[in-house]
């Protein structure tokens, strides 16, 4: 790891090489991360020494990374998806999420200090993600940690549950006493919005698999079907003011468009804007999803009376300050079912794609 003077940036005082150092105004200009080189399996993946670390921006803060948990846009995008976007930028560093301790700071920064632990998540097209001993996160990604949670709880939480808020809280508005469904609740995207809703004062119904049904009602849901084992379509009763779909496919999409009130909103994570770009190139894939996205709104509009949209996760401080006091008091959740040291990356990705394990994989930092 470099080490290099500068007068740009308040650093943090430790003894370790690792960390910058208030005395000398250090910062670090090189550490170890995640690289992905190439697209493929996992084995893809390289683990280098000494990557470099960009200089801060003055409203970004340099974390020192205890813990990232591995998302399932993680594997998609080793594996290729987002090409269009992601290919002309290799090599990339994975992750999203990430929990540790602010290490330096942007000189505008003015909400963080520097040795605070801290928890965020990256935009979904960040190329410098959080696979590293030290994270670039701008401000607004970032919030307190938990201080009731680990860092590996901690990292567990901020890209799924801001995915959920966003398509719940900016786009369909949930209030309280609203019915939502939510398909996919075993997921952490799924859990997350069970249990933000809740906490908003909605009735939650959620589909999933046999092994989440325990926990999807633990988290408040008022009724958990098995998809595997019943008609969803039949099972399932009344209509309601939202739903979050996490699964997607044109049959899922039918039949909850189907149980929409009039006025209400059908929220999909599977929005065609990556996959259209990768088969067009950008230039034309992002106007074809454009167009795309624009009809189907027009013709549920007109059809059904309800609103259709893609979600995705992006930066909202105000949202992260809420799912941090929400995840403070024990009202938001998501189960860390194993981890892996980051020397271990490889063996973290062929969990989460062979499905070994129920639940969220985190990555640690010694």
């Amino acid at each position: 790891m470099r080490i290099l003077k500068s007068r740009s940036f308040r650093a943090s005082v430790s003894g370790s090489n690792h960390h910058l150092k208030v005395g000398f105004r250090r910062f670090v200009t090189s550490c170890r991360a995640v690289v992905l080189p190439r697209f493929g399996g996992p084995e893809v993946l390289e683990l280098r020494p000494n990557v470099e670390v960009p200089a801060l921006k003055p409203h970004e803060v340099l974390v020192r990374a205890r813990a990232a948990s591995v998302n399932p846009l993680d594997t998609r995008i080793r594996s290729g998806y987002g090409r269009s976007l992601y290919g002309p930028l290799l090599p990339i560093i994975l992750g999203r999420d990430i929990s540790g301790e602010v290490a330096a700071m942007g000189d505008s920064v003015r909400g963080l200090s520097v040795g605070q632990e801290v928890f965020g998540a990256l935009h979904p097209t960040a190329v410098r993600g959080t696979y590293s001993d030290y994270a670039i996160l701008s401000e607004e990604e970032l919030a307190p940690k938990p201080s009731s949670v680990t860092h590996v709880e901690a990292s567990a939480i901020p890209f799924a549950a801001l995915t959920a808020w966003r398509a719940l809280i900016s786009t369909a508005r949930i209030a309280e006493g609203q019915r939502l469904l939510v398909v996919g609740g075993g997921g952490a995207v799924g859990l997350a919005a069970i249990q933000i809703s809740v906490a908003r004062g909605c009735h939650v119904t959620t589909t999933c698999g046999k092994k989440s049904i325990d926990r999807v009602l633990a988290a408040g849901a008022e009724q958990a079907v098995d998809y595997t084992a019943e008609n969803i379509e039949f099972t399932i009763k009344g209509k309601f003011d939202a739903v979050l779909d996490t699964i997607g496919g044109p049959e899922t999409e039918r039949i909850c468009i189907n149980f929409l009130k009039r006025g209400g909103h059908y929220m999909t994570l599977q929005g065609d804007a990556a996959s259209l770009s990768d088969r067009y190139g950008i230039a034309i894939g992002l106007p074809v999803a454009t167009a795309a996205l624009l009809k189907k709104q027009i013709k549920y509009r007109y059809s059904h009376g309800i609103e259709y949209w893609w979600t995705y996760m992006r930066a909202d401080s105000e949202g992260l300050d809420e799912i941090r006091r929400l995840s403070e008091t024990g009202k938001l959740n998501i189960p860390v079912e194993k981890t892996f040291p980051i020397t271990q990356v490889i063996e973290a990705h062929e969990a989460k794609e062979k499905k070994q394990i129920h639940g969220k994989i985190v990555l640690e930092f010694d």
